[in-house]
Parts: C-alpha cells; structure tokens; sequence
C-alpha cells in the first residue's frame, strides 16, 4: 500500500459575496472528495476551510499513489463462447465488452471445478498522485457553480470565477501540487489579513495550514462564527438582559465579511428612537449588517452591534465612523417618515392607479377596489355583523395605500407595517390598524396569521384576489414558474380559512371572479372556478401528505369536491383515525361500497319497495335509514368522527345483504327493486367520502 500525506487546496481571490461563498462551500468538498474516489486515491477526512478571501479544502492521508490493481474475472463456459471454429460468439464478445477489453484478449483455463472456461484478466498499473490532484485541482477550480452570480475575468484568460483568483496553495504533504488557473500558478504560500497579516506567509505543509492563518489574522469559518457569538453574548450579559436582534441571513453574511472580527458597540441618536423601529432595524440590518439591541422588555435601544475587520486596535475609531453612517441613513429614514406623516393614509390610496398589479389584471387600484368587495364577505361568512363587515371593508380600501409612501418605496419588506402605522395616525380604528400591518401573513410556511378577524379578512381576500386572476387569465402557476407566488398565497388562505371553519371558500372563490367580472376581464367563470377549486384541493391534498394522512384517503375525502380546509382535513383525519382504529371493517366496507356502486343504476332512483323484500333486504334498508339520519346530524354539527361511525354501522347489513340476496335477480320487477336499494346505500356515502377509493390500494 502507497504512503500518506495530507492534501491541501487552496483558491485565493478577491473578497466574494457571501451567498456564492456559502454555495462553493457546500460543493468544493464533495467534488473533491468525488475526484479522489474516482481517481482511485485512498484518502481520510475532508475538511473545507474559509473565508472571504479564500476557499480552501484540506483531505488527511491522501495516498501518494494509485495501489496496483490485478483483476480476473470468470466468464461463460469456453465451449459458448467459441464456436467450433475457435472464433469467439456473441456471449464473449459482450462478456469481453462488459470488461472493458477485447475478445480475442480473453483467456481459455480450466477452473476448480474441472470445467473449461474464459477469463478475463485486467491490470492497472499504479500511478503517481500529484498528476492526479493537479488535474482534480484545476478541474475543481473550472467545476464550482455560482447561481444568480455573474463570474468575472481578468487579466487575458478567459476562465473564470466569481472573482479574481489572486493566489493558490497547493501541498501534498511539504511539496507542491502544480495547479495553473488563469495564468495564476500554484506554490506554498498563503496570504494574511489585509491589515493585521498583509503579504505573502509560506505554509510548510497542509497540517501548519490553519495555524498559519491564524498566525497572519485569518479565522476559519467556525471560529469567526463563534467569536462573534460569545462577544453578542458578553454584550447582552453587560447589559441585563438584552437581546442583539441577529436576523440568521445577515449574520450568515457578517461571518463571512470578516476574517478577524471583533464585536463593538456603537450608539445613534435618541431623536431615531421616535421612528416606527422596524424601519429603523431593516436600515441598519439590510443597509450596514448592524445588529440592533434590545432591552429586557422588548424596547429598542439606541445601542447597536457591530462587527469590525479591522485592526482590534482601532476599535474607538471603527466605531466613531460606524456612528457617523448610521446617523446619515436614519436621517434618511426619517425623513422619508415625516413626509409620508403630512398627508392621512387615504390620501395615498388614488395614487395606486399609478402602480401596476399585473398587466392583464390592472392596477393596485382595481385590486384594492376588489379586496373591499371580498374582505366583507369572509367577514360576513365568519359569523361576524356589520360592524366587522364594515371595518374588514375599510382595511381592504386602505391595505395597499403605504405602497406608494417614501418610507415603503425605500424599505420594501416593512408594506404593510408601515400603512399600520399610518393608519393609526390618521385615526383609523386599531383593528384597521392592525389589519393592514397583519394582511400579508402568513408569508411563508409556519409564518403567524394575522392576529384579529379584521386582518385575517383583508388577507383572504388579498391572497384569494391574486390566484383567482392568475386563473382568470390563464396564467396558473407551473412546475417552474409563479411570479406572483400563487402557491404561497393558496397555502396562506387555507392557513386562515382552517381558523375559521364557517367560511364557505367555494362562495368566496365566485364573490372574486365576480369582482374580476364586474371590472370588466372576460373569462368562462364556470371553468375558472372549477379550475380554482381544483388548484384548492390540490394543495389541500398535499398538507393532508403532510400531516401524515394515506393518499387512498385523500383520494376518498377529495372524490366529493370538499375543498373547505378545516371541513377537509378534518374529514380526511376522521377517516385516517377511523380506518387505523378497524382497518379490516372499512377495507370490507370498500370494497362492499366498490360492488353496489358498480350495480347500482342511478337512473332507477332510490325508493325501493318494502313489500317485495327479503329479511337481508329489509335489514339493508333499515341501516340506510338510520345512516342517512345519522350522518346529517353529524354533519351538521361537524362531528366527522361520528360520520364515520355511521358509515361503520352500514358494514354488517350490506355485507349481509351480498351473502343473501341475487341481485341480479331474472325478474325484472326484483331485480330493478334491488337496484334501487343499492342506490340507496350508496347514497348515504354522497357528500360524505368516495369510500370506493379505500378499496383501490389492493
């Protein structure tokens, strides 16, 4: 076996953006760790270092050489794989093939067995790994992908990156692995910190790599991560329970800003503090990757984080003109908040005429127009009165109006915030208020729902308004397309519709397609809708998967076009716990209900004579009485446990009734009664679940 030593690669550039880095992380030590398999090198762990300035993989005990492989293989019988002539058939041609070698390479022995038969024998010699790593090297460098990242060139090469290559270290063990990208050349050297480390450090082999780096201000990933932390930490313990609001994206991001950080804190003015603080938070956080602090009741404070690269030494000074940015961009803030305070929040509702909602749909104008002839509905469907109707009516009319205020032109995620903030200053109701901030939720899985009845209104009608147009001008999402987020908005509709069980979703999928109707869009209304409920119960089937319902009874709660999602799902877990509770009776039940919908002839009706009927019969036609009183009262009250209790109760009699009767009886007049009681039974499945489907698994 060849020797050991370790591996290392590693590319320096430019300082990348943290997104492509976090993405060539997750690839480099997979298609190097695959390049060595491939390449026949044993090899240990693999381990990925880096940092903005760098990509580096280490791999220990990498092989100094390819081990010497001899292979014999047995093929067919001589006798089959020649013909008489002594020319080889097709059985060792393909034999041959499958070996990778030629026929006429084969080898004719005589095995244990006492047999004649050909062998195929293969040898590979050992070969040197250094060619290897610098082939997989380079091929390395040229492979990572860099999604929604244009690379760069530089110099006159053509190859590129997502930015330039300055540097590569390349060692295995003390010697180095000549790797050429782009006309940079490999060696032994690593670079520092830019300030704390500049200039070129020798790395004696890939061991001393992390050493090296720390020596020259240069942290791994991990350590950068955990310096950071424990300073955050040590800043909330100062100050009594405080909470450094550290948004997981942007401190994904600070990690890899720095390659030597240093935890400070600076402050702003206390005139911000009368600033809503989301606006405030999002410029700090989206505009300066600054952490805002707050107190131990939820209050935020003037204090915030910062994350220094820059010599810990300086730190007074880092923080000096990290104060001095801050306060320019919280003026903007600000500014852009006290101008859209001069006018009432209605004032800025005609000017969404000026905003498009979709080309073929119109304007934010239309769509909010539509919204207040929605959101009183839901409100209405729920049980509420006038006064609530009124109020989901007046949020929908002010909903999109902070669209075309400076604030929410400059800090797009806070629409909806911010026109709940100015809707209380113009002295809208409180739960208007919080309807408008609250309408966009949920906005992705697990999100919050809007707190109050008002808010989970306006979003229903909001969300509902957007896919009902989307299928009103045939432009429904696909596999992989939806600009408009027409799943997300469906799932958001169910997530407020399962709170609120008396909303009729089929009455407020033709209340939308009416508001579209009365603006004027032309389009088949019956087919629309049923294509909308479609799209409903589609995504009501796959949260059913999700919560662990079995697609046969998706299938049978879905066969009776429920698509109400707390009426749904709670049918489809009903019939779950029911079937998993007596399995072998509801499979009988199936396939009972499969038989009589096969027979039954609904052109006969279901009013069967009791005169002519048999003890079986009769019995049959007594449990259909009884289902059908019991499944109505369950129903009406919701109880679907106890529908399925009722549906259970019809086993025996039907089961009876197939044991005891010929209903395909000779005489006409028997035969069309026996029908009609099947109808019947049949009957008081309808609307309740196509238990038919249950029997289909087998």
């Amino acid at each position: 076996m060849a020797d050991s030593k370790d591996f290392l690669l590693e590319i320096g550039t430019e300082e990348m953006p943290s997104a492509p880095l976090n993405n060539a992380v997750k690839q480099i030590g997979s298609l190097v760790e695959k390049g060595l398999d491939e390449a026949g090198l044993a090899h240990g762990g693999v381990r990925v270092v880096s940092s903005p300035r760098r990509l580096a993989v280490l791999v220990s005990s990498v092989a100094t050489a390819t081990d010497e492989v001899h292979e014999v293989k047995r093929g067919p019988a001589a006798k089959i794989a020649f013909d008489e002539e002594g020319n080889p058939t097709k059985a060792a041609a393909g034999f041959a093939r499958k070996f990778g070698i030629q026929a006429s390479e084969l080898v004719r022995r005589v095995d244990a067995d006492g047999r004649e038969y050909v062998f195929a024998e293969k040898s590979i010699p050992s070969l040197p790994a250094v060619p290897i790593l610098t082939r997989l090297s380079e091929e390395t460098i040229a492979g990572l992908q860099w999604p929604n990242y244009r690379s760069q060139r530089w110099g006159s090469e053509h190859a590129t990156f997502v930015r330039p290559i300055r540097w590569i270290c390349a060692l295995l063990g003390q010697d180095v692995v000549p790797v050429t990208y782009a006309d940079v050349t490999s060696g032994n050297v690593t670079r520092g910190h830019r300030v704390l480390g500049p200039g070129e450090h020798v790395v004696s082999e890939p061991s001393a790599y992390e050493a090296v780096l720390g020596s020259c201000g240069v942290l791994s990933a991990e350590r950068r991560r955990q310096v950071i932390l424990d300073g955050v930490r040590k800043v909330e313990e100062e100050r009594g329970g405080a909470r450094v609001d550290m948004p997981k994206k942007v401190f994904d991001e600070v990690v890899n800003l720095c390659e030597w950080p240093t935890v400070l804190v600076g402050t702003f003015d206390e005139e911000f503090l009368a600033v809503p603080h989301e606006i405030i938070c999002e410029s700090m956080l989206s505009n300066q990757r600054y952490f805002p602090i707050y107190d131990s009741e939820g209050n935020l404070t003037r204090e915030f984080v910062v994350v220094s690269n820059a010599d810990p030494a300086c730190s007074e000074r880092v923080v000096d003109g990290n104060e001095r940015v801050v306060r320019a961009r919280l003026y903007d803030a600000k500014f852009f908040y006290d101008e859209d305070l001069r006018h009432p929040l209605e004032y800025y509702v005609p000017k969404l005429s000026s905003v498009v909602f979709q080309e073929k749909l119109g304007t934010v104008l239309q769509k909010t127009e539509r919204m207040e002839a929605i959101a009183p509905a839901v409100a209405t469907g729920a049980g509420e009165g006038e006064d609530i109707a009124r109020l989901a009516g007046r949020a929908a009319h002010l909903a999109k109006a902070d669209l075309v205020t400076q604030a929410v032109v400059e800090f797009t995620s806070q629409q909806g915030v911010m026109g709940g903030y100015y809707a209380k200053a113009s002295g809208e109701d409180d739960r208007v208020a919080d309807a408008i901030r609250d309408h966009y939720r949920p906005r992705f899985s697990g999100d919050e729902l809007p707190q109050g009845i008002v808010g989970k209104c306006v979003a229903v009608a909001d969300k509902l308004d957007t896919v009902c147009g989307m299928f009103a001008i045939d432009e429904p999402p696909t596999g992989s397309s939806d600009p408009f987020a027409v799943r997300r908005s469906a799932l958001g509709v169910i997530a407020i519709l399962r709170t609120l069980p008396q909303v009729s979703l089929p009455a407020l999928i033709e209340r939308s397609l009416k508001a579209y109707a009365d603006q004027g869009l032309e389009f088949d209304t019956e087919k629309v809708a049923s294509d909308v409920a479609s799209f409903f119960a589609s995504r009501l089937s796959a949260i059913a998967r999700d919560e662990g319902i079995s697609p046969d009874t998706i299938d049978a709660v879905s066969g009776v076009g429920v698509i109400d999602p707390d009426e749904f799902l709670q049918r489809a877990h009903a019939l779950e716990d029911a079937r998993s509770e007596a399995p072998e009776l509801f499979d009988d039940l199936a396939t009972a209900y499969s038989r009589a919908a096969h027979l039954a002839d609904p052109s006969l009706g279901s009013e069967a004579d009791e005169a002519s009927m048999g003890e079986a019969e009769l019995a049959l036609l007594e449990a259909c009485r009884q289902g059908e009183a019991n499944v109505e009262k369950a129903l009406a009250n919701r109880d679907y446990p106890a529908v399925c209790r009722a549906l259970a109760e019809l086993r025996e009699p039907i089961d009876r009734f197939f044991d005891d009767v010929l209903v395909m009886d000779e005489d006409t007049r028997v035969r069309e009664n026996r029908l009609r009681l099947l109808n019947r039974f049949a009957g008081v499945f309808s609307g309740v679940a196509n238990i038919g489907a249950l029997s289909k698994k087998k």
